[in-house]
């Protein structure tokens, strides 16, 4: 479903992605993982087309990312951003709904909102959310709303980006297993970016990790203890020593 080809991005002189290659299987959960600043969520931005990459290619379901209609592309896609990203203004139902209420999705306001309640259902919050306002929400409750939202018009590619930050870890382990049962559910391929590990164990059928602006390993979450790559048996224990360098 997603094809990322010796994408390079660079920011000034600053190489963030020096030659990522990655395969996304279509109907999978692949998790990215690698320290702070090594890309991740560029190279998300690069699939979505909100970053341009300086070079490489870059195909989802087979056609380039920059080509064809850019409503009909985006459609395409579900996100669950890492500090929630609600608007304060509208009201729970009225974020869920966001993409129903505009664009070429738009539907009648009276759907929109029975959608949005649905969907609200589904991540485990009563119709009485629904016209509450962000604030007045838990942290927990607001990751849920995220997460309503990204699915709510029902995208073939979901992207979630750290979808626990912040979270106590049973609220964590609870976002963890809905973000598994909701994917598996809708048939959908998906994109995580995360320094969670126990995220990584609940939701990932394949891991990659970005390191130096490369993918340095990437393989089946069961091979994740046992891949004999230093890089990555480095990170996943959070050894300070090793050939990741930790900034002091």
């Amino acid at each position: 479903m997603i094809n990322m080809k010796n994408v390079h991005k660079a920011f000034g002189p600053k190489k963030v992605l020096r030659g990522l290659t990655l395969e996304v299987p279509k109907g999978t959960s692949m998790v990215i993982i690698g320290g702070s600043g090594t890309g991740k969520s560029v190279a998300l931005k690069c699939v979505l087309g909100l970053i341009a990459p300086d070079s490489g290619e870059i195909l989802v379901d087979g056609k380039p990312a920059d080509s064809g209609d850019r409503d009909a592309f985006l459609a395409r896609f579900g996100m669950l951003f890492q500090g929630g990203a609600l608007f304060d203004s509208l009201t729970v139902w009225q974020n869920v709904a966001f993409r129903l209420l505009r664009g070429s999705l738009k539907r009648p306001a009276e759907e929109a909102r029975a959608i949005a309640i649905e969907k609200l259902r589904r991540v485990g919050l009563t119709p009485d959310v629904a016209d509450l306002f962000p604030a007045e929400l838990s942290g927990g409750m607001q990751k849920r709303v995220g997460l309503a939202r990204a699915i709510a018009a029902e995208p073939e590619i979901i992207f979630f980006d750290e979808p626990t930050t912040g979270l106590d870890p049973i609220m964590a382990g609870v976002i963890n297993e809905l973000i598994r049962e909701i994917v598996v559910e809708m048939g959908a391929t998906a994109m995580t970016i995360t320094h969670d590990m126990s995220s990584v164990r609940a939701i990932a059928d394949n891991v990659a990790m970005l390191h130096d602006g490369v993918i340095q390993w990437t393989g089946p979450v069961a091979q994740l203890d046992n891949s004999g790559d230093p890089y990555l048996d480095q990170f996943i224990h959070g050894r300070a020593e090793g050939p990741i360098e930790a900034v002091r």
